[in-house]
Order: structure tokens, then C-alpha cells, then sequence
């Protein structure tokens, strides 16, 4: 398989994440092409000079297609459906899956483009929009490597980094256990903080004390503005997280191997979606935490 140095790419797929992905590569000069079921989540890209197709069929005429969707329905409805990927009558070279979806879906999605002659990379990202927008994401990539090796520099134009892990789904289960990772450190700081401000302590004093310590990492330093003046603004929200924790929860199933903490989350986060968090941040999880706690929380 060989593709010029300045492919045309699809992209499938303009949500929050979808959207700060494709800015990227058009910001970078990229030929994007975009389709998204809401048509007009595609306006914002179109005025920073992308093209918009009509349908995703047009999308076979690009030489890369990204598919960004939410969830295994919304990956096999765009690839199999009537006017999906698979049923246009052109097919692109290469599709790039960055949805987090379950390793079966993923396998049976590549094994059917395959055998159409399609190229597969199962790619999801690390990152949030603010992360990609700031070209700090990175990527997870498994497919064959020699298809990675023509892909890297598009998704190196939209991360910092991408790590290929191997010929088939790997990236998915690196990527699932990412996301319950992210979860336990969520609702780890979440417990300690709560039970520090409970006990008296100043939540700015804690949180600024542990961002100075050995325990320090990024992602709770960056976050600990929205823990202080409680923003819940979605960068991946609740109900997401729990999909993936139940993807977790199957992946764990069936490698018999014990996940106590993860499932203990899994179910705090059905009880933050019980509680009306389920379209606000997973970091909710906090405010969650204090009402269990009977901590009435105040911005600060």
C-alpha cells in the first residue's frame, strides 16, 4: 500500500473530542472532508476550511477515514448500515477507529473491511478536548504495522505522540484499562479530599499540598481548578466513563481477572447518573462523594 505525502482524509464523527481531532489536521493544512449525523456540529470545522460531505459514502473517496463515534451501536451503524462505510461505492484506503469499544466489535468491524480491502487501525486516544486542542493527546495504535507506519504522521499532526502495541486489538484494551484507571484516580481524589475538607481542612490547602508531594501527577494538578469552584463542564462525561467500565468490566470477565476497585466505581458512577450527573463531567464524582459524606460542598 502506498498514499501521496498529503492524503485526503475523511472524518466521521465532529463531537467534542471528533471536533478538536479534525481541527488539528485542517489547522496543520490537512485536506479534511467531515461528516457528522447532526450536520450542523460540522459548521465549526467548515469555517476553519474544511470540506462537508453529504453523506458518509462520500467519505470512500478520501484516502483515511477517521471514525470518532461514542459507542460499539454508533461504530457498526456507520460501517455496516445502509450508506455506511462498507456499502458506498467507493471505499477508503484506510479507516482509523479512535472510538474506545469493546475488543469484539473492533475485531469483527476490521475482519469485515478487510475482506473488502480495507485497511484497519484501532486507534483511541488519551485526552480530553482541551488536551487535544493543545496538541498534548496521545494516541494508542495497533493494526498492521505497516499501516501504521503510513498513518503516523496524521495522527502525530493531532497528538504529541502515538504508541503502536500490536497487529489486532491491543490498542482497545490498553485503551479500556486507561479509561478505568482514570476513573479510580477520580474517585481516589475524590474520597481523600472530601475527607479532609470533612475533617477541617481547607480543600485549597489539601489539594495544593498534595499537588507539591512525591503523589503529585498532572492530571489532578489540571483538574484541581474545577474541584475548587466545583465546574462539572463535560470534557468526558459520566455516562461515557460507565461504558467504559462496563467494557472494562467484560474485558476482566473474560481474562478472570479481579477488578474490586474498578467495580466498586462502576457502581459509584451509576449512582452519580442516579443522582443527575450522567451529561456532566465524570469528576462529578467528587460532588458525590461529599453528599455521601454529608459534606456541604461551597465553591471556592
Amino acid at each position: 500500500m502506498s498514499m501521496s505525502s498529503n492524503p485526503k482524509v475523511g472524518w466521521l464523527g465532529t463531537g467534542r473530542m471528533g471536533m478538536a481531532m479534525a481541527r488539528r489536521l485542517v489547522d496543520a493544512g490537512v485536506d479534511v472532508t467531515a461528516w457528522n449525523r447532526t450536520a450542523a456540529k460540522v459548521d465549526e470545522l467548515a469555517r476553519a476550511g474544511a470540506k462537508v460531505a453529504s453523506s458518509i459514502g462520500d467519505l470512500g473517496h478520501c484516502a483515511v477515514v477517521f471514525v470518532m463515534v461514542a459507542t460499539p451501536a454508533d461504530l457498526d451503524h456507520v460501517v455496516f448500515d445502509d450508506g455506511g462505510l462498507l456499502t458506498a461505492a467507493h471505499r477508503p484506503q484506510v479507516v482509523v477507529s479512535c472510538a474506545t469499544v469493546d475488543p469484539e466489535t473492533s475485531s469483527r468491524v476490521r475482519a469485515a473491511l478487510v475482506d473488502e480491502g480495507v485497511a484497519f487501525l484501532a486507534a483511541p486516544i488519551s485526552g480530553n478536548p482541551h488536551v487535544v486542542a493543545d496538541g498534548k493527546s496521545t494516541f494508542v495504535v495497533s493494526g498492521p504495522r505497516d499501516t501504521y507506519d503510513l498513518v503516523a504522521p496524521l495522527l502525530e499532526t493531532i497528538a504529541r505522540a502515538s504508541m503502536w502495541v500490536g497487529d489486532e486489538e491491543e490498542a482497545i484494551t490498553v485503551k479500556i484499562c486507561h479509561n478505568l484507571y482514570l476513573g479510580m484516580i477520580a474517585q481516589s481524589i475524590a474520597e481523600v479530599t472530601v475527607l479532609a475538607e470533612k475533617s477541617g481542612v481547607d480543600r485549597a490547602m489539601f489539594l495544593n499540598f498534595l499537588n507539591s508531594t512525591g503523589l503529585a501527577m498532572p492530571w489532578v494538578q489540571n483538574r484541581t481548578p474545577d474541584l475548587l469552584s466545583l465546574n462539572w463542564t463535560p470534557t468526558f462525561t459520566t455516562e461515557l466513563l460507565r461504558k467504559d467500565f462496563e467494557l472494562g468490566m467484560d474485558v476482566a470477565r473474560s481474562a478472570e481477572a479481579p477488578m474490586p476497585l474498578a467495580a466498586g466505581v462502576l457502581q459509584l458512577l451509576q449512582t452519580a447518573i442516579g443522582r443527575g450527573y450522567r451529561d456532566a463531567d465524570f469528576l462529578s464524582l467528587f460532588a458525590v462523594q461529599a453528599d455521601s459524606a454529608g459534606l456541604d460542598l461551597r465553591p471556592q
